[in-house]
């Protein structure tokens, strides 16, 4: 009976090879081995860390995934190999990847009220935009540079302006006050405690709580989402040409302060019938909105018109644009499900991908820059999760937050940001996604 036992137990293994474009000396070796068919992902990644340790005996623990034929396994080889119809009579080439999830979680950054905006696309510095009406300036955990005062309410969007790596850094701002400011200021200026600075310019349009701001990529040009159903188009340039409305001084402590502009919109992109709540401009002539009419739609810059309209049934809450040749489209509901689009597909009003491991609102959705497969979320319920389209499992949830998170991006290509109702900005740092 053991002999049977153990030719059955032999039967049941299957013979795999590990490969990897890992570079030394994270290449396991090539040869062929047999396995139980019972491993997941845990007992593959236990088994390469011995082959890795068995070479190099300094080998420090690490964390894999594993494609097998361009998809993750996020069950038992076995149940993987049935579902998909692989067979095991073979050698099964298995490639295995870092496991994208946070190596470390920074100490928190505190604000006075909920964080409500976060951009990280400058590796320099992370812009906050908060409830208590300011926006902040953080070059590292903790380390608060620049305060930006002036919005008379929440800072709903936060957006830098200008190319990665110029010098003087531009923002823009965008408020439940009905207003967007531009603000101006040079990063590199030795600095001891933060420096409260005020908007060169205020753009004035909106009639109601301004919900998104995104900025043309040349930096000419930004545009926001309103909750009174409109896309306006604003000028970025602080000089004194058409869009001039007035400048204004005040006084502060009996001295003059510098001038400050009044803008208005260029145009006005209309067609959606509730409030958008979120907009990208990821190409020089293309935008895209997100609305609570259930709709996403794609706007020609020159003509004004609406190009494209994709339904899908739910209130739509975020949107950004990336993936492969950066055509997705990707967009948070409220039911709450992560859909995503391609536009270059016929169809497009039924998702390509659905991902649905949140458990209320998806309040904010970015595309990792340099990936075609991984996107970032944020919900109120409370997670950060990150994605990765070749599996519909979340690849690492994230935790930082005891409230909801209103905000999420990614900073530095390694590190996911966040913000929420607990008034803090988390920063979830050694993400290995490339």
């Amino acid at each position: 009976m053991d002999i049977d036992g153990e030719a059955e137990e032999n039967s049941r293994r299957v013979q795999v090879r590990f490969v990897t474009k890992l570079k030394p000396p994270l290449k396991a070796p090539p040869t062929s081995i047999a396995i139980p068919p019972n491993l997941t992902r845990l007992g593959l990644s236990t088994l390469v860390n011995n082959l890795l340790q068995s070479g190099n005996p300094d080998w420090k623990l690490e964390p894999f995934d594993f494609l097998i034929d361009g998809e993750l396994v996020r069950m038992s080889l076995e149940k993987f190999l049935l579902a998909k119809g692989i067979s095991a009579e073979k050698v099964l080439e298995i490639e295995y990847i870092k496991a994208v999830a946070p190596r470390k979680e920074e100490e928190p950054s505190f604000h006075d009220d909920w964080v409500s905006a976060v951009d990280g696309s400058d590796p320099r510095f992370i812009v906050t935009g908060c409830y208590d009406g300011l926006a902040r300036l953080w070059k590292a955990s903790g380390v608060c540079t620049h305060v930006l005062e002036g919005h008379s309410d929440v800072v709903a969007s936060v957006g830098i302006i200008n190319p990665e790596g110029a010098e003087a850094v531009t923002l823009a701002t965008a408020s439940k006050d009905r207003t967007l400011r531009l603000w101006k200021f040079d990063t590199e200026e030795p600095i001891n405690n933060p420096i409260n600075i005020r908007a060169f310019k205020i753009l004035r349009g909106h009639r109601e709580s301004v919900q998104s701001v995104a900025a043309q990529k040349s930096g000419d040009m930004v545009c926001s989402g309103s909750w009174d159903s409109t896309i306006n188009l604003w000028r970025t340039n602080d000089n004194t040409d058409g869009d001039l409305v007035s400048i204004k001084k005040r006084k502060v402590n009996d001295q003059a302060d510098e001038s400050q502009l009044e803008g208005e919109a260029m145009s006005t992109l209309v067609g959606h019938t509730q409030c958008v709540s979120s907009v990208v401009w990821p190409q020089h002539d293309t935008i895209y909105s997100a609305s609570w009419d259930h709709s996403v739609r794609r706007w020609d810059v020159e003509t004004g018109k609406d190009l494209t309209d994709i339904f899908c049934g739910k209130v739509l809450t975020c949107i950004d644009v990336g993936g492969e040749s950066s055509a997705l489209i990707a967009a948070g509901a409220s039911d709450p499900i992560l859909r995503i689009w391609d536009p270059r597909k016929p169809g497009t009003s039924a998702p390509v991908f659905q991902f649905s491991s949140h458990t209320s609102w998806v309040s904010a959705c970015k595309w990792h820059k340099k990936s075609w497969f991984h996107l970032a979320t944020a919900s109120y319920d409370g997670k950060v999760m990150l994605w990765d389209l070749r599996t519909a499992w979340p690849l690492a949830i994230i935790e930082s937050h005891k409230d909801k998170v209103l905000c999420a991006d990614w900073w530095r290509g390694d590190s996911v940001v966040s913000g929420g109702a607990d008034s803090k900005l988390s920063i979830s740092s050694g993400i290995p996604v490339l």
